[in-house]
């Protein structure tokens, strides 16, 4: 239950980085992840190395600026500070796993004795 509601926010995310940059941009990057890279909307969650990818390809090294709004728009959602260290490489995907892993903390159901 945790992942599909993480899933939800992932792309509430990325929908929202994207509609910053107006909505016929938003449903172009669409329209070519799905297209060229293979990656549908709601498999994003599922995939965020290709993700990152695709994104790269499209925009070069603009694509980093992206990826930095999708995590603080992530961040934000699941409702942990983004620390970003200028000292370690970590990937899109490191960023969206550790967000991943903050949401399920935050909503694991108490078991009962």
């Amino acid at each position: 239950m945790a992942k599909k509601s993480f899933d939800k926010l992932m792309l509430q995310a990325v929908d929202d980085a994207f509609s910053s940059l107006g909505e016929s941009a938003k449903l172009s990057i669409y329209f070519h992840l799905k297209s060229r890279f293979k990656i549908a909307k709601s498999a994003i969650p599922n995939r965020p190395e290709d993700f990152a990818i695709g994104l790269e390809r499209i925009f070069g090294l603009g694509a980093h600026f992206i990826e930095i709004l999708i995590m603080k728009n992530l961040f934000e959602k699941v409702g942990q500070p983004l620390e970003w260290n200028e000292n370690k490489q970590l990937s899109f995907a490191d960023y969206v796993a550790a967000a991943k892993q903050s949401y399920q903390m935050k909503n694991v159901e108490p078991t009962e004795i």
